[in-house]
């Protein structure tokens, strides 16, 4: 079972009284800064996933580390770095990430060719996540009251927003710390950039259909009630300082320089903010169809 920290600096903490809310220069100083920090022992594999991360002791404790060398390749870190940004920006909890160097000689004692094979191809610049000691899955039926409906509704918009598949029923990719969810794993995020050429005014403006299938659809509410405060949290400059986050050396297969693939990220996200937002439109949609295939419990039927 994936489990992630030791220690987690708390979200920010939303007022519950009539003040304004928090102004999006605030929220531009919640984007967080990476730490880099060096791998020093290959602690468990973790094999849930076809990508095989893994669990590893750095110079800043436990990290569950992703690995440039997997089949999904730099592209999906990419994804985990600015979804994560983004996440922080709208106040969903996402544990601590850090860049973790893998040297050369990382790894060697491996006994299993596989992994050996995958640390091989992941010197240098990977994607981690601080290990959250104790963390158990996230399974709706047990923990769904630990969710309310303003997170679910913020989660659900980041999701269309940012093309995440990986939210549904069967695999929420959310955990549950002290009493608490927290976002995990947005490597298949933010596809479109498997395919730049592509990528025209059409597909950017599109709504989400998968959008359909997540996990918290019919926990959320009509996504107006969060979509021009999350659109704003998202200008002034955020999504570009979340860009800026992303290491040179996992654009470089870019076949553009780092700072104009950067520009391809920030053209598509500011894109699929632009009003009107097909992806909020397609989220209510489909919360309506679910909610009207949703059986009424017994006490409402005549």
């Amino acid at each position: 079972m994936l489990s992630f920290s030791e220690s987690v600096a708390p979200s920010p903490t939303r007022s519950t009284d009539s003040t304004p809310p928090v102004t999006v220069e605030l929220h531009r100083k919640a984007v967080p800064s990476l730490d880099r920090l060096l791998a020093k022992r290959y602690v468990q594999p973790l094999r849930e996933g076809g990508s095989l991360p893994a669990i590893v002791d750095t110079d800043s404790g436990l990290f569950v580390t992703k690995f440039r060398g997997a089949g999904q390749g730099p592209k999906a870190l990419v994804a985990e770095l600015i979804v994560a940004g983004l996440a922080t920006a709208l106040d969903l909890p996402v544990p601590e990430i850090a860049i973790i160097d893998i040297p050369p000689p990382f790894g060697r004692s491996e006994p299993d060719p596989e992994i050996q094979d995958l640390l091989r191809a992941s010197h240098g610049t990977n994607f981690g996540i601080r290990y959250l000691d104790g963390a158990f899955n996230f399974e709706l039926g047990a923990a769904g009251h630990l969710v309310s409906t303003e997170f679910a509704t913020r989660l659900v918009w980041l999701d269309a927003l940012v093309t995440n598949p990986d939210r549904t029923h069967r695999n929420p990719n959310l955990l549950v710390w002290e009493r608490k969810p927290w976002l995990i794993d947005h490597g298949a995020a933010l596809y479109a950039h498997h395919d730049w050429a592509r990528v025209d005014e059409e597909r950017i403006r599109a709504p989400f259909g998968l959008i359909a299938d997540h996990v918290l659809l019919a926990s959320s509410e009509d996504p107006r009630a969060v979509d021009e405060e999350c659109t704003q949290r998202m200008s002034e400059g955020v999504v570009e300082r979340i860009l800026r986050s992303v290491p040179d050396e996992l654009l470089e297969d870019e076949r553009v320089d780092p700072d104009a693939s950067r520009e391809r990220y920030a053209s598509y996200l500011h894109g699929r903010l632009e009003p009107p937002r097909a992806f909020a439109e397609g989220i209510e949609e489909a919360r309506k169809r679910v909610l009207e295939a949703t059986p009424r419990p017994l006490s409402s039927r005549r």
